[in-house]
């Protein structure tokens, strides 16, 4: 009987390690999941890796877990919920931060959460807060390899030298970083629309125009399928108010 105890229990350990979820797995499931939209896989991503006994030993899994909150407020719910997964974002990013400060997509996460967290302070509050904003970005174009993140970081300056409420705007260098992104992922439309409304902030409306229509015109990039048909919405909605 004992003997028959053991093996289940051998049995079960077994099934529990094979089926635990790498580092590959998760991210991918994360990827799928912002490329849907996918509320129920996105959250079923969420509560694996929170009950996962290493996450706090694993700066990869904090990314995947902070990048995961990060969507999971920008899309998949509303009100001060979304306030709620953005300070997620930040806490799980600056963890995989401390774990290993070479991680760039996490210094990005940790900049992104913040910038999205000042838009519900009042605007002095919103202000102090743009130190951490700058210092965290600033990290994250300096040492990320991965194209898409790098694109990420670089379009957040733009839009951050874009909106910030003078005397700290500069639309001079939110073009250039905007620009910069499309180098490092050419099809991301995202890019031409921030750039469209630059432009209108410009009072260059062909340039808006023709930002607009690139939104309209460019293939969607393969990880960002929802995104791109946000965007191409949004930009034609703009271009019906240029005619």
């Amino acid at each position: 009987m004992k003997r028959i105890f053991f093996i289940i229990l051998s049995l079960i350990l077994l099934f529990n390690i094979s089926f635990s979820m790498d580092f590959e797995s998760a991210n991918n499931l994360f990827y799928e999941a912002r490329r849907d939209r996918d509320v129920n896989k996105i959250t079923s991503l969420i509560s694996e890796l929170e009950k996962d006994s290493n996450l706090q030993k694993d700066s990869k899994f904090l990314t995947v877990l902070a990048d995961a909150y990060l969507e999971y407020g920008h899309w998949g719910v509303s009100g001060k919920d979304k306030e709620k997964m953005y300070e997620k974002a930040r806490s799980y990013a600056e963890k995989a931060i401390s774990l290993d400060g070479k991680n760039g997509r996490a210094w990005y996460i940790a900049g992104a959460a913040i910038g999205r967290l000042a838009q519900y302070k009042g605007i002095i509050q919103s202000l102090f807060m743009l130190g951490d904003f700058d210092r965290y970005i600033s990290k994250a174009i300096e040492i990320l390899d991965d194209p898409l993140y790098k694109t990420f970081a670089l379009l957040a300056m733009g839009m951050r030298y874009r909106d910030v409420p003078f005397p700290l705007y500069n639309y001079g260098k939110a073009e250039y970083y905007m620009k910069e992104a499309l180098k490092y992922t050419p099809i991301y439309p995202n890019v031409y629309l921030e750039l469209g409304y630059l432009y209108l902030k410009m009072n260059k409306k062909d340039l808006a125009k023709e930002m607009f229509q690139k939104v309209i015109d460019s293939p969607p990039h393969p990880w960002l399928l929802k995104t791109h048909e946000e965007s191409v919405s949004l930009a034609r909605q703009e271009l019906s108010k240029l005619k």
